[in-house]
């Protein structure tokens, strides 16, 4: 099994932005990327499978447990000062609130629409590091903490402003507790893109909108002019910002040896299915879509190695057991992965 620390800013796009820089961005970006290849590494050498027994679930408290340490800019993943626990009062460092917060929003909307107690369905504790490296351009999940960068102030701003990121980074732990879909390859993309799926919904769900009133826009509170207006758009792939070489159909696959096969390119494929799914449903994406999406995650014939279109025949088995096979539904998310050629 192929497992990585997930960043929410790929590898590609960090590169992109170093060979257009000035002296100064560029060294930065490059110590974000040598940080990054060196977390990587510890990762896979610490690989072990991540698919425990859905039994676990429903053996929490109902309630999130979070732990937030200031990392004091060192390039350390291990937990720092603890500076706010579950229940203490917000602090004065607006990145430890934030933090704080959205790893609430993510919490309640796992629990209260699907269940779900945590991470792992059995209440494990929520634990965020920030003000992690000098200017580190990056956030991402090492299976055990969420991590965030401060950002260089320019083409990045600090990480924990955007509440789709944080759920982003906090849904790899869920798909890890979940299908454990290999880093690698389609499936690969397939967990990059469950992240981004469950990401905006809880932006969406946050902020008590539709799906038609969603901006669907992954990143948007984290970027720069330089790359505005966000990371990816999922309703638009290929749109998001100057860079973005997103693929919105399978005529566009990359086939790349780079970030693990293309792992966040070829996200815009199964993003753009869910985003139009959501779209011709209507109302909010979480009562119909997502619990699409949730049901797939949960299906055991899914493997951790599942192509696009094994996933996507997944979403649509869902979608008649939930709503019928001949539901507005179930024609919707068909005619979605149709639309971006997987089916």
């Amino acid at each position: 099994m192929c497992r990585s620390i997930a960043c929410i800013v790929p590898p590609d796009l960090l590169q992109k932005l170093a060979a257009d820089a000035t002296a100064e961005e560029k060294r930065k970006l490059l110590a974000t990327l040598r940080q990054d290849r060196a977390m990587r590494q510890e990762r896979k050498l610490a690989a072990m499978s991540l698919r425990p027994s859905a039994a676990v679930a429903g053996k929490g408290t109902g309630k999130p447990k979070r732990a937030i340490y200031d990392q004091g800019n060192v390039a350390s993943d291990a937990p720092a000062k603890l500076v706010r626990k579950e229940g203490a009062s917000a602090s004065k460092d607006p990145a430890v609130n934030e933090a704080y917060d959205g790893f609430g929003a993510t919490f309640d909307f796992f629990y209260k629409l699907f269940g779900w107690d945590s991470i792992d369905g059995a209440g494990l504790p929520l634990t965020g590091l920030v003000h992690y490296g000098a200017e580190y351009d990056n956030a991402f999940w090492n299976g055990r903490s969420m991590v965030f960068g401060d950002g260089d102030g320019k083409l990045f701003l600090r990480f924990t402003k955007s509440i789709d990121v944080i759920a982003h980074e906090l849904t790899h732990g869920v798909t890890e507790h979940t299908l454990g879909l290999n880093y690698s390859g389609q499936s690969g993309a397939l967990n990059e893109s469950v992240s981004d799926v469950f990401g905006s919904m809880v932006k969406q769900y946050a902020k008590k909108q539709t799906a038609a009133a969603a901006d669907w826009l992954i990143g948007n509170d984290i970027v720069g002019p330089e790359l505005a207006p966000a990371l990816r758009n999922m309703k638009a792939p290929g749109t998001a910002n100057k860079y973005d070489d997103q693929p919105a159909d399978m005529n566009g696959y990359v086939k790349t040896r780079s970030d693990n096969g293309g792992v966040h390119t070829n996200s815009g494929i199964p993003n753009r299915a869910f985003a139009l799914t959501s779209l011709a449903i209507g109302g909010n994406s979480w009562e119909g879509a997502g619990r699409i999406w949730w049901a797939t995650l949960r299906d055991p014939v899914v493997k951790p190695t599942a192509t696009f279109k094994q996933f996507a025949n997944s979403t649509v088995k869902q979608a008649g057991l939930l709503f019928g096979p001949t539901s507005a539904q179930s024609i919707a998310v068909k005619t979605a992965w149709q639309t971006v050629k997987v089916l």
